[in-house]
């Protein structure tokens, strides 16, 4: 058994896609479950509140975090078939999430390249219920296996116990920072189909000829015409949700001669794309001091060498002014952390 490795006082800089300066009272990288359960021993014997960290994709850090923060880097992938031209894939925590929907691709296991390019780790992936052009996460999910941090117990939820709503799951209610995530189980189709109704993505595809693999391409392109890569400009992708309002409020929006862009949900709200509203108040490519919104896609903050705080009043600003103009409410999607 591999003794974890404990440190003090240790930089988060390199660990946050956002690169915000903050530093963990005590840190750990994790690459196995023993090593998980000796760290949340040592956890509970200075009684520590844990943080776990993956790909640092969906988080913004205001400032330093007490306690300790867990990384998590757990490796590997494993799969077996089931019925129906179907087979369950089994992720660890720490695979990287893109290159595990290009590796499912060149095994011929469909269903996730319309969520090709999402940044991040596999283990985040059912907090956020991670979703794209159409598809999200619970579509493909069958189970995960975490552990309970107060005690170190291994446990296995099923779909129904994630709770998934829009980017949204039990691990962002009820059992907020209560479990560390280790695997992740996906039913995949051994059958080259292909989701392309979302009419972005529809629009990307024209009358070419659809495969799986054509899809994700062309996800990527999209992705990386709107996004900036964290690697060359500090981000965390999409800042804020896309709020849903129902339909009184849509009516709302029209007689105020508002005619914003809307999509139609299954439960009779509304989806509003945040970065037209944001957009509409003038907040694509501005900057406040060293932090700002992206020229190209008003929805991404950016950091030029700010800090968290920064961060969260330009949020903040944003929030405001939306809610002024529209009288709409913008939540915010990564989690925060060090406030």
């Amino acid at each position: 058994m591999n003794t974890v490795e404990i440190k003090q006082n240790a930089s988060l800089q390199d660990l946050n896609s956002l690169a915000l300066p903050a530093y963990a009272e005590y840190f750990c990288s994790v690459s196995g479950i023993s090593q998980i359960q000796q760290a949340l021993a040592f956890a509970r014997e200075k009684g520590l509140q844990v943080t776990p960290l993956g790909g640092g994709s969906n988080m913004v850090i205001a400032g330093d975090i007490q306690g300790l923060v867990l990384h998590l880097d757990l490796k590997g992938m494993s799969s077996k078939p089931v019925a129906n031209d179907q087979i369950e894939v089994t992720f660890a925590a720490g695979e990287n999430w893109h290159e595990m929907v290009q590796l499912c691709l060149q095994k011929g296991w469909y269903g996730l390249e319309n969520l090709a390019l999402i940044p991040g780790n596999m283990g985040a992936a059912p907090i956020q219920n991670i979703g794209a052009y159409g598809v999200e996460l619970c579509d493909l999910f069958v189970s995960l296996q975490a552990i309970e941090i107060s005690t170190g117990e291994l446990m296995v939820l099923d779909n129904k116990q994630c709770q998934f709503g829009y980017r949204d799951s039990v691990f962002k209610q009820a059992y907020k920072d209560r479990f560390l995530i280790t695997h992740v189980c996906l039913r995949l189709s051994t059958q080259p189909t292909a989701q392309v109704q979302y009419p972005a993505l529809a629009e990307a595809l024209g009358d070419k000829a659809v495969t799986p693999e054509l899809v994700s391409e062309t996800v990527c392109r999209i992705r990386q015409q709107k996004l900036p890569d964290p690697a060359d400009l500090p981000n965390a992708g999409s800042f804020f949700k896309n709020p849903l309002v129902p339909e009184s409020g849509l009516d709302r929006l029209q007689s105020n001669g508002v005619q914003s862009p809307r999509y139609a949900q299954l439960d009779g709200t509304y989806k509003i794309p945040a970065a037209w509203l944001i957009d509409q108040c003038g907040f694509r490519g501005q900057r406040r001091g060293n932090v700002g919104v992206h020229e190209h896609q008003a929805l991404v903050l950016v950091n030029y060498g700010g800090t968290g705080n920064q961060l969260l009043a330009l949020a903040t600003e944003i929030q405001d002014a939306v809610f002024a103009k529209f009288g709409i409410a913008l939540e915010i999607e990564p989690r925060l952390y060090g406030v």
